[in-house]
């Protein structure tokens, strides 16, 4: 196919275009007439066209105006000069005789650097090289050279690396000069090519930090505080610690001191003599500073650098207790908060001194003093307090907003659930945490909550009584399933209160908290856990109540005789069974104990109501556990039998038999499993991990199957695939492949039939197909035969069943 001709370029302006020209105003003016997004967008359609065509017009005034309005709109971002194709008018005009002109073409110059546009790169360095030389001593050279430097010192300069390569001696003259311009940009020169510019500006640019122009030399300091910035190696700063030192003593800038302060934090730690230097100087502005920022970057030197001088430390730590103290500036208390989170190990007494003001800043109405008191209140938690902290944490987290409540919970979780819980002692307290956690309305860390809970199961045995009546407490609680958060707090509550039934006092009550109406708005997945919950829970009782009535005497089944399902248990025998700590009679063991057949029955019954119409449900994991715990319960049906007052040994032996099976199916304990599990199998002695399997892309290569473009399902049988049209694999993949099941023939998967039989697979939910192989017409009519109700035809192959 032919390729489609370029688009014409636009015509060139016209006399009258160029007369009516209009200005940045009149498109200003036109964009806020209608501030609607249609109106806005067709006015930045209608500009954009009109500087299409004004852009090419010979005069420059006419270009000039034009490149002004494409300036404006890409600062809106409508038209990034970056990605336009109107980027050469800007290099285009940097040659313009007059200084507007040149100072719009170095605005959009500085937009029009950019990866996309570095084929103009020659132009641009070519101009600058131009307008960088001290050839006149003119005004207006000096603003052009002013606004060449500013283009080198935009971020502009890092996008082309190779436009500071060609400038870096052009700058040197103007850093002899100590201009700033030119010391910011020889910083930003070094910083997009250091191996070709460090060489050529390193020492001007450190000659400007014994300056006697005090513009120059904190410009200086800020361009080796920009330098040295992390993640550059501040190494090889440090001959340049006697001019910073000097500048720290005798400079009477806020702004350059806090820029040698933040060169001194990184210099000190490669040097210790360098930090006995400094700390007299520094500990001087701390003391007499009125200045916030500077006091603050001083408590930071001294907190970062210095922190073997213990008396600049105590002196630090008073001026952030003054900011602390500070209560009608929120931004002092957040400095003060965030000084104190500088404090080592060795200071950690002065964060619990003020364990009150940290605990109060976590109800200010700042947030990011909130989030800063979090962070200390968790660096103060260890094995001794983490219940007290802990617990004013999430009491705390119920009365804040949603999304500091969650930070609360979160880091509350992460802080006890690290390294296996070492900061946890009381594991019934720590239950009952994550419970009053799990019932917060606005909690979104439902996901680690419920794993909590069923780690904490898995691994503490002792803390399972409290875990079971904790579950209980969120099962219970209807109001809680209406919350699509807490969905997997409630499906560990669930498995929980299923896995450990043995720890239930009521499970009658149980099981109608599981099976409740309201659990209909729970996803499948956790229905599905609260009916593999109640089968468990159904199956301890019937197991508990078998047993007991195997052990009683003949009392039991004088008891038992008269008893219907539907049927008040009152008054009788007081024939006492049981242990001998507990004696109580039959009839009052049918009133108030929970594994009473009246109970059992009363359980059988619920769940045969409210479980019976999920038979039908879409979701397979609703489906299976549904259909198992029904068969599981037309099972039980026999017990009602043995109400009658002949005594069957023969049926209650069988029903005995399926509840202890079942029992015994479900009453494996679980254990957690170690993440290191797998590294402790053992690899067998002839796997060779690092073998190298070049050999298998012969075989591969052999392959000749190609993908279809389409996409196609075809009918899976047993006849299709022995009629495939196959090619027959060469001599040579064929015994590679040999050569590599014999190799490895443990890892290969064993055939369970003979090598010429069927080897696909059946679809889901679809009758077992004949051996034989029949034709695709034979297929197509059994599909369209209607199914009847009558009894299969007999197969006539043998193999059929």
């Amino acid at each position: 196919m032919a390729s489609a001709p370029p688009a014409a370029p636009a015509p060139a302006p016209s006399l009258v275009d160029t007369l009516f020209q209009r200005s940045l105003d009149d498109l200003v003016k036109s964009l806020r007439a209608d501030p609607s997004a249609a109106g806005e967008s067709a006015a930045v359609a209608r500009a954009l066209s009109e500087i299409h065509r004004e852009i090419r017009a010979p005069d420059a005034a006419t270009k000039a105006v034009a490149l002004q309005k494409l300036t404006y709109l890409s600062s809106l971002h409508f038209a990034p000069v970056a990605s336009h194709p109107l980027a050469f008018p800007a290099i285009e005009l940097i040659a313009s005789p007059q200084l507007p002109h040149r100072r719009l073409a170095y605005l959009a110059a500085s937009l029009s650097l950019h990866p996309a546009s570095l084929s103009l790169l020659p132009l641009a360095t070519h101009q600058l090289h131009k307008d960088l030389s001290p050839s006149t001593s003119s005004a207006a050279n000096h603003h052009v050279t002013a606004l060449a430097l500013q283009l080198l010192a935009s971020p502009a300069a890092a996008a082309a690396p190779d436009l500071p390569v060609h400038l870096a001696h052009d700058l040197v003259p103007h850093l002899s000069r100590g201009s700033p311009r030119a010391i910011a940009a020889a910083a930003r020169v070094i910083a997009a090519s250091p191996s070709a510019a460090v060489p050529v500006l390193f020492k001007p640019l450190a000659a400007c930090l014994a300056s006697p122009d005090p513009r120059a030399s904190a410009a200086a300091a800020a361009a080796f505080c920009e330098l040295s910035a992390p993640p550059a190696d501040a190494a090889p700063f440090l001959p340049l610690a006697p001019d910073l030192y000097n500048l720290l003593t005798t400079s009477r800038s806020n702004w350059a001191l806090i820029k040698v302060l933040k060169v001194f934090a990184r210099l000190a730690p490669l040097e210790s003599r360098l930090a006995a230097r400094i700390v007299d100087p520094v500990c001087q502005l701390l003391a007499r500073s009125a200045a916030m920022s500077l006091t603050f970057e001083c408590i930071r030197t001294v907190l970062t650098a210095l922190p073997a001088h213990d008396a600049a430390v105590r002196l630090a730590i008073g001026k952030a207790k003054e900011f602390l103290a500070a209560e009608d500036d929120p931004n002092l208390r957040y400095l003060g908060l965030l000084a104190l989170g500088m404090l080592g190990p060795a200071y950690a007494s002065t964060l619990h001194e003020c364990r009150g003001v940290i605990a109060q800043s976590l109800g200010d109405a700042d947030s990011n003093i909130r989030r800063e008191a979090l962070h200390l209140m968790m660096g103060l938690i260890d094995d001794s307090n983490a219940t007290d902290i802990a617990g004013m944490l999430v009491s705390h987290a119920s009365k804040s907003d949603p999304e500091f409540a969650n930070d609360i919970l979160g880091a509350v979780l992460s802080a006890c659930g690290h390294n296996v819980y070492e900061l946890v002692s009381d594991f019934d307290w720590y239950v009952s945490l994550l419970t009053d956690m799990g019932r917060n309305l606005h909690c979104a860390q439902g996901d680690e909550i419920g794993r909590q809970l069923v780690d904490v199961g898995l691994r503490v045995q002792d803390a399972r009584p409290e875990l079971v009546h904790s579950s209980r407490t969120l099962l219970i609680d209807p109001a809680l399933l209406g919350n699509h958060l807490l969905c997997p707090v409630l499906s560990a509550a669930a498995w929980v209160s299923g896995e450990y039934v043995n720890f239930t006092k009521d499970p009658v009550e149980l099981v109608e908290a599981l099976l409740q109406p309201r659990t209909s708005l729970l996803p499948m997945s956790v229905r599905a856990v609260y009916i593999q919950a109640v089968l468990k829970v159904i199956t301890f009782c019937c197991n508990l109540y078998v047993e007991r009535l195997s052990d009683s005497s003949k009392e039991v089944s004088v008891a038992l005789n008269g008893l219907s399902m539907d049927q008040t248990v009152s008054g009788g025998s007081d024939a006492p069974i049981g242990s001998s700590n507990e004696q109580i009679t039959v009839p009052r063991m049918m009133e108030k104990d929970p594994f009473s057949l009246k109970l059992v029955v009363h359980m059988i019954n619920l769940i045969e109501t409210t479980v019976g119409p999920l038979v039908e449900c879409n979701e397979v994991e609703v489906l299976e556990r549904a259909r198992n715990l029904i068969g599981f319960v037309y099972s039980l049906r026999e017990i009602q039998e043995l109400k009658e007052s002949k005594f069957d040994d023969d049926k209650h032996s069988r029903v005995k038999e399926l509840v202890k099976n079942m029992q015994t199916v479900l009453s494996h304990e679980i254990g957690p499993v170690s993440l290191n599990a797998q590294e402790k199998v053992s690899l067998p002695d002839d796997l060779v991990l690092n073998e190298n399997l070049a050999e298998l892309v012969d075989i591969i290569s052999e392959d000749d199957t190609t993908l279809s473009s389409s996409i196609v399902f075809y009918p899976r049988s047993c006849g299709s695939v022995e009629t495939r049209d196959e090619p027959a694999l060469s001599l040579g993949s064929s015994s590679l492949l040999s050569e590599h099941r014999k190799r490895h023939g443990l890892y290969y998967l064993p055939t369970g039939k003979a090598e010429d039989g069927p080897v696909d697979y059946p679809h889901a939910n679809d009758p077992l197909l004949p051996a034989s192989s029949e034709s695709a017409l034979d297929d197509k009519l059994k599909t369209i035969q209607p199914v009847t109700g009558g009894k299969k035809p007999r197969p006539s192959s043998p193999d059929q069943k």
